[in-house]
């Protein structure tokens, strides 16, 4: 049993194994016994499932209060706080995506859940890479930091900037070098039918399959602002992975609640840009402070602060109507 004990970036083999197991656990039970049939999933019971991974992402901080310290606790209910509220920008697309395809409701959850395997594993990718690459250069946690002072900045700018998947060239290239159905085909992302031209069985992709696959590349655009934004909290590539992960798994349980009062959160994404500054610039405060870092716990209450002025704002603006859905790029 020694093997468990190996160190895999930074932490004992067992740790991530735990983690990992703990995953597919969840993921097994959300499909093999929550929605082993395709529903509608209606709002009471996304606020349940999505209830129930926030309670285990906020209880797994006990885990890390046990394995490390109190700073590591600070530092990952940090991370999940501001990875969670990032994430909620990609509701936006998504939500832009399922309307695109007329995607039905009971079939939106097969969608989202195949996508979380392909975000396990992609995001696993870029923190290990991003991790070795700080480890050996410890000036890039500085490039990072601009980039997300830069793309706060940005998104201020740009905050009520509408999109359209009409022009999408993704899209396009998708439907050049593939077979797609015109419509749906239940919820099949593939099927096998007779072509139109020559009458053989071809293999034909869904709509379905396509708004999986613009999904999970959102989702990767996404993780270019929200994984830096993690390392400048913490450089340990176990918080910043178990902080995403879990933040990810509740956000896709909560869509089917939020989807339809996304005009609620209208203003939200300028609480985000303020978020992604102020993320981006403590790096710079702690070296004008000569600080060692910036205090966590300070970065903890500011982020809730930002987070809780922006939500309130937002649901005082729109107290007395629905505003056009502003989506995220």
């Amino acid at each position: 049993m020694d093997i468990l004990l190996l160190l895999f970036l930074g932490k004992p083999l067992w740790m991530w194994l735990l983690f990992l197991a703990l995953v597919v656990a969840l993921l097994v039970f959300d499909l093999g016994v929550l929605h082993k049939d395709d529903h509608e999933i209606g709002v009471a019971e996304s606020l349940k499932l999505s209830a129930m991974y926030i309670a285990l992402g906020l209880s797994f901080s006990g885990f890390i209060f046990w394995q490390m310290d109190g700073e590591a606790t600070a530092q990952y209910l940090t991370a999940f706080v501001v990875e969670k509220t990032l994430a909620l920008d990609n509701i936006f697309v998504i939500a832009l995506i399922f309307s695109f395809f007329a995607i039905p409701r009971q079939y939106q959850h097969r969608v989202l859940f195949w996508g979380i395997l392909g975000v396990i594993i992609l995001r696993g990718l870029m923190i290990a890479m991003g991790a070795t690459i700080v480890e050996q250069y410890h000036w890039v946690l500085y490039v990072f930091a601009a980039f997300l002072v830069f793309t706060g900045i940005k998104m201020l700018l740009v905050s009520d900037k509408e999109h359209s998947l009409d022009d999408n060239r993704l899209l396009a290239f998708l439907k050049r070098r593939m077979h797609v159905t015109e419509g749906l085909r239940g919820h099949a992302f593939f099927v096998r039918e007779a072509h139109p031209v020559t009458g053989r069985l071809t293999r034909f992709a869904t709509p379905l399959f396509l708004a999986l696959v613009l999904i999970e590349i959102a989702d990767l655009v996404f993780a270019v602002d929200s994984v830096p934004a993690v390392f400048t909290i913490t450089t340990d590539p176990y918080i910043v992975y178990t902080s995403n992960i879990f933040a990810i798994l509740g956000l896709r349980a909560l869509y089917f609640a939020l989807a339809a009062i996304l005009h609620r959160f209208a203003y939200l994404k300028y609480a985000l840009s303020i978020l992604l500054i102020f993320i981006g610039s403590k790096i710079f405060v702690a070296d004008l402070m000569g600080w060692e870092k910036f205090p966590p716990a300070w970065s903890l209450g500011i982020t809730f602060a930002i987070l809780g002025a922006g939500i309130g704002f937002s649901l005082w603006k729109t107290r007395s109507g629905p505003r056009q859905m502003v989506s995220a790029e």
